[in-house]
């Protein structure tokens, strides 16, 4: 995404950045342009559509259709993405960003640095960056995005100007889905509730009726659990679902990528690249093979944020707390849970999700951090009635 009008939720950031690019492009404005942003906030608040919607601007998107369409595409001749599918950043990916840093904008009236996974660069591949950020030239602009300031050195965040997202709302993120995606109202806020307000979860859920199913047999396996055997087969149908989800999303994510490089070299569809071009599409190949090892850890992520959203349900329900249920759709089902179990029991197993998130994020297997886990939900389960 790369539209002020496809971000929600977000309107003190938008209009600060807004702000920002109209005043750097006016005749008297870009001296006073900070050259180095970071934008902070939550996973599914929008850090990296409100990034590249500023790209944008700053590239002159306002005036030329065209721009927003190269930027989406990442074609763009004066914008350098930095970003990884890996745990960190590379090195060597961090000094060819510097390195196109210094280079004088081409086309446009900026050049543009966005660093969308700030929060995995590790400490050398920040210090490449470090003089860069601190003393770019006149008409580059670095962006970078992490979840908090706190992931990211001192060094660096005190020379960046710092904008603190919020989570949007449900229904902000609803009334997106709608406008944008053209989802039915019903669905939109099912689909966001249900996201926990995860912008991209969330158009994901509203657009794709397979990722729908794989959620609610998800939640379902968890309450089927009774004994030490269901955990095991539990365990092995988690690793599978991820797996597919995964898969799901990184082909759709490399067929688009693949057409966008394509069409960036002047390739028809269907069409064969030249060699002296194949060397382009090879690092991108590269980068997708990486993406897709990381895919398994993602989807179990997405799998243990979905598990701890139905038992924070099911502890509302047993505290009488008059807060909605995320799985509004499973009320009888939680509410029978809540009534045959105790609050206790049900901080055990959300402590439980949690530790095995850390557990799979570190590399234990994920075989292992899953079985751990839903042995503790097998603990807390109500007895057969």
């Amino acid at each position: 995404m790369a539209s002020w009008d496809e971000l929600t939720g977000q309107d003190q950031a938008v209009a600060t950045l807004r702000a920002a690019a109209e005043a750097a492009l006016s005749a008297e404005g870009g001296a006073a342009m900070s050259h180095a942003w970071l934008l902070t906030g939550p996973p599914g608040s929008g850090r990296s559509n409100l990034a590249f919607a500023f790209a944008t601007a700053l590239l002159g998107g306002d005036r030329d259709p065209n721009v927003a369409q190269q930027v989406r595409a990442r074609s763009h001749p004066d914008l350098e993405v930095l970003t990884t599918s890996g745990v960190i950043i590379p090195i060597e990916a961090a000094r060819k960003a510097v390195k196109r840093s210094y280079y004088a904008p081409s086309v446009s009236p900026y050049r543009v640095i966005v660093v969308e996974d700030a929060d995995r660069m590790s400490e050398h591949s920040s210090n490449t960056m470090l003089k860069a950020i601190e003393e770019p030239p006149e008409r580059t602009v670095w962006i970078l995005c992490a979840p908090s300031e706190a992931d990211l050195l001192p060094t660096i965040r005190s020379r960046a100007r710092s904008l603190r997202l919020t989570v949007p709302s449900v229904a902000d993120v609803a009334a997106l889905l709608v406008r944008r995606d053209g989802v039915d109202p019903q669905l939109a806020e099912r689909a966001a509730r249900e996201a926990q307000s995860h912008v991209g979860m969330a158009h994901r859920l509203a657009t794709d009726e397979e990722a729908r199913r794989r959620r609610a047999h998800t939640l379902d396996l968890a309450l089927g659990i009774r004994s030490v055997g269901d955990v095991m087969t539990t365990a092995a149908a988690y690793h599978d679902i991820a797996n597919e989800d995964g898969k799901a999303m990184n082909e759709e994510r490399d067929a688009r990528e693949r057409a966008a490089a394509l069409r960036s070299l002047g390739v028809e569809p269907g069409g064969t690249v030249p060699p002296k071009l194949r060397g382009a599409l090879r690092e991108l190949e590269e980068e997708q093979k990486r993406r897709s090892r990381r895919g398994l850890r993602d989807g179990l992520d997405r799998i243990l944020v979905d598990l701890l959203s139905l038992y924070r349900d099911v502890l509302l329900r047993q505290l009488g707390a008059p807060a909605e249920l995320v799985n509004e759709a499973l009320r009888d089902r939680i509410e029978d849970v809540a009534r045959h179990t105790a609050p206790a029991t049900t901080l055990a197993v959300l402590d439980g999700i949690a530790e095995a998130r850390t557990r799979i994020e570190a590399n234990v297997a994920p075989l292992l951090a899953l079985e751990s886990m839903l042995v503790t939900v097998a603990i807390g389960a109500p007895a057969p009635r």
